[in-house]
């Protein structure tokens, strides 16, 4: 799975636990985005987390 080029969110690993208190592993995969950004005043295309894209840390290129 692709991280964020720009705060760096990746996959995380933590525990799942049921009803029954059952526990196992699973994986929270973050929100990220193929997109065509300005990075150095050239487009290039970078993967970016959703909350970079909403919070306008990424400048997008059209």
């Amino acid at each position: 799975m692709a991280k964020c080029a720009i705060c760096g969110k990746k996959n995380t690993f933590g525990i799942k636990v049921s009803h029954s208190h059952r526990r196992s592993n699973r994986t929270f995969k973050p929100n990220v985005k193929r997109v065509r950004a300005l990075i150095n005043g050239t487009p290039q295309r970078i993967h970016a987390c959703t909350r970079c894209l909403r919070s306008g840390r990424v400048v997008r290129s059209v």
